[in-house]
């Protein structure tokens, strides 16, 4: 606060608050970073696991999502605290790296936040707590790889990858179908999979859906769908041996780039005006036959004028053709973009077995597919459902399945679900601190216990007393020292009556480079928010 005078001589006072208002230090700082992040964490818990629930978003613009996908839900959030904007990043991280685990990465997150908190009002260092949460993540991605097993994925043998895609899409809208998926999922991948390598590129695989038909309906189409039709009623709605010209300039004369003005005063000139236009189109048309195409695919309109001059040359055409599908498309059927009419030739013309439109229902709904191109390995997965919001969803889930069964492929060891892996891992962290002295010990059992959260949170949604169910898993896990039991949500055990089970009997998977890097970036992020003890806001206030 400070005092001064106007050019009058009378005094009036200036209050400096909003600049204090723009810093927080010290432990302030600390627990309203916690919260918030808990508070994103908090929201996701509800929907982690196969009895999970769903979230439904609402836009500005009044569309609807409803998904229980941890990457999705944060990614339409309109989040402001900057904390809470790392929780966000690090689901959108565990998505992009491995494409499922993105509720589970948040929430376990969150279960070491909530216990660094307790540690921090005893009076221990946050950087005390860092480093031991470090080293407890350390034993704990030392676990897992001692107890993933490898898997068959040999490519006669689809068992292992059939089994680990159905336990994604447990918790997924597609649960009743799920053996259905988790085979198109696969077969989707293996598809397009360099086994050699031990790579997928996902460009090779396309996610269409179309309204209308059940869930069941989804199938595995060798080539490539687009959600277009053929330009005219009357021309062929199939092509056998199909010669693709794609075009990325559109199917009329040029225009002058300057500003221009062109009057016509006279029936001749009009008729002159006319006859020039037909001729570029017969030279456009022309240069299409001659190159031997037989198929048109451009990304532009063009008007009905064109169109009935395709027509009359026997020439199919589809139009208004997006950039992403006409780059999918010559990717698949071995075929060159081309940019002007000048630059047509036969080498640059695409290859497909057949070219054809379906139609669905009693509808005008319409797709083209491109079957058996030249590149055998690209494919599509045509995904039907009751509402947009149900086929957006059903491709979000099919998504989340082929990834893992990507990463089966970089890393065949699996560990099991059900909360085994984190039951087993919480065990061997908690042996840990037993054998460490000095203050260390409090944070790597805090890490224990937040590893507990996750089977917590699962039987919590799946309507069972959560201690009880994850006490008597673990009271088996370390009697019989078998680390595969986890919570069996439909099997109720008859020697002790709860849910604990072998999750190898039930077949329950999950990959091992998933699982650590959930346990990796959640440390992560946790450490760094823990090393926060000064908010200051940046520029004019």
């Amino acid at each position: 606060m400070s005092m001064v005078y106007d050019e009058y001589g009378r005094p009036f006072i200036i209050l400096k608050e909003q600049q204090a208002k723009a810093r927080v230090k010290g432990t302030e700082a600390t627990k309203s970073n916690i919260l918030a992040a808990r508070s994103i964490s908090n929201m996701l818990r509800t929907s982690l696991g196969p009895k999970g629930l769903d979230k439904m978003l609402v836009s500005p613009d009044g569309d609807v999502t409803i998904t229980n996908d941890g990457a999705t839900i944060l990614e339409q959030l309109h989040v402001d605290h900057q904390v809470a904007k790392l929780m966000v990043e690090l689901s959108q991280s565990q998505d992009d790296e491995i494409g499922d685990g993105t509720t589970g990465v948040v929430v376990l997150a969150g279960a070491l936040l909530e216990q660094a908190e307790v540690l921090l009002k005893k009076g221990i260092h946050p950087i005390r707590v860092a480093e031991g949460l470090e080293k407890a993540a350390d034993v704990a991605m030392q676990t897992l790889a001692e107890i993933a097993e490898p898997m068959d994925i040999a490519v006669n043998n689809h068992a292992a990858l059939v089994a680990t895609a159905m336990t994604t899409l447990s918790s997924k809208i597609l649960h009743q179908h799920k053996h259905k998926m988790a085979d198109i999922a696969v077969r989707a991948v293996l598809q397009v999979a360099d086994l050699e390598r031990r790579d997928v590129n996902f460009e090779h695989i396309r996610v269409e859906g179309k309204t209308g038909g059940s869930l069941e309906d989804a199938e595995l189409v060798n080539g490539i769908v687009i959600d277009k039709e053929i330009a005219h009623p009357q021309m062929p709605k199939i092509i056998e041996d199909a010669k693709l010209c794609i075009l990325t300039c559109p199917f009329e004369p040029p225009k002058p780039k300057t500003k221009h003005k062109l009057e016509i005063d006279s029936k001749e000139a009009y008729e002159q005006l006319y006859q020039q236009e037909q001729e570029y189109f017969r030279d456009m048309v022309k240069k299409v036959k001659d190159s031997g195409a037989n198929l048109v695919i451009c990304q532009w309109g063009f008007d009905d004028e064109a169109n009935h001059l395709l027509l009359q040359n026997d020439l199919a055409a589809v139009r208004w053709v997006g950039g992403v599908e006409i780059e999918h498309i010559a990717m698949a059927t071995g075929g060159r973009i081309v940019p002007r009419f000048e630059e047509i030739s036969a080498e640059k013309l695409g290859h497909a077995g057949r070219v054809k439109e379906i139609t669905f229902g009693t509808s005008d709904e319409r797709m083209l597919v491109i079957e058996n191109p030249v590149n055998t390995t690209a494919v599509t997965v045509l995904v039907r459902g009751g509402s947009k919001m149900i086929v957006e969803e059903a491709k979000r889930s099919l998504h989340d399945a082929m990834c893992v069964v990507r990463n089966l492929i970089r890393d065949n060891r699996v560990v099991y679900g059900g909360g085994s892996a984190e039951i087993a891992c919480s065990l061997a962290v908690s042996r840990f601190a037993d054998t460490v002295t000095g203050v260390d010990q409090y944070a790597i059992r805090a890490f224990a216990d937040a590893l507990d959260d996750i089977p917590l949170a699962l039987a919590e949604n799946a309507g069972l007393s959560p201690i009880e169910e994850v006490a008597a898993a673990k009271s088996r896990q370390v009697k019989e020292k078998n680390p595969v039991i986890g919570l069996g949500m439909d099997v109720m055990n008859e020697a002790d009556g709860y849910h604990s089970a072998d999750m190898r009997e039930l077949g329950v998977f999950e990959t091992l480079i998933g699982k650590q890097q959930q346990i990796q970036l959640a440390t992560q992020v946790v450490k760094m928010i823990l090393k926060i003890d000064d908010v200051i806001s940046m520029g004019p206030q």
